[in-house]
């Protein structure tokens, strides 16, 4: 019966089982009493304290805490995937940081940083990672969508709250590095107008 089972065991086997983050709330109601928060917090600590220097670590991220595979393991283990991961090019990845370093935008705003119009294909590309939504309207003519990150990006990026993003310059490498496209020379990008625009250097955000 779970009453019998030790409050450190049963978090451990909850998180490992579990898909999605568990919340504090969460793993304190599991046992039987619930713990406290100061208990929880020691159960949490030696849990990681474990799990240190092994091929799953237990993180805490903005929607609660889970077990991931460590960064080391995961980057030998690519080698071993059927698909590699998809590549996002220049034009995702410039949108994706206007959109998280100036949110709430609107898709005129993020074309009014880059100076060229944004594809749907950029927009979707992000909304299908989980990365994007729209979360209002903006008050004007045409009533544009503004779009903002989700609780996903901050997952994935293993971060809190936006507050902890890392200088522009670093946003790259911490999405992933493998994930963006690498550019060749004189190398083009397609709008939706089915023009052309040069690669840009990542965009000056005010």
């Amino acid at each position: 019966m779970t009453d019998k089972l030790p409050p450190d065991t049963l978090i451990e086997a909850a998180l490992l089982t579990q898909t999605e983050p568990l919340s504090e709330k969460t793993m304190r109601e599991l046992c039987a009493p619930p713990l406290s928060p100061d208990k929880l917090i020691d159960v949490l600590a030696n849990l990681k304290t474990r799990w240190q220097n092994r091929a799953l670590q237990l993180v805490h991220t903005h929607e609660g805490w889970r077990f991931q595979i460590a960064q080391a393991a995961f980057e030998r283990l690519g080698s071993l995937q059927e698909q590699r991961a998809p590549r996002y090019s220049r034009a995702v990845m410039e949108t994706l940081a206007i959109i998280a370093y100036q949110q709430p935008v609107t898709r005129g705003d993020i074309e009014g940083i880059r100076g060229v119009a944004v594809s749907q294909n950029v927009m979707q590309t992000l909304q299908d990672r989980g990365w994007i939504e729209v979360i209002g309207h903006r008050d004007s003519i045409g009533r544009p969508a503004l779009w903002a990150t989700t609780n996903v990006f901050l997952s994935d990026l293993q971060l809190e709250s936006l507050e902890e993003l890392p200088p522009l310059t670093e946003l790259g490498e911490l999405v992933l590095p493998d994930l963006i496209e690498p550019a060749e020379s004189g190398e083009e990008e397609e709008t939706e107008a089915g023009q052309t625009e040069p690669l840009a250097e990542p965009p000056a955000l005010n």
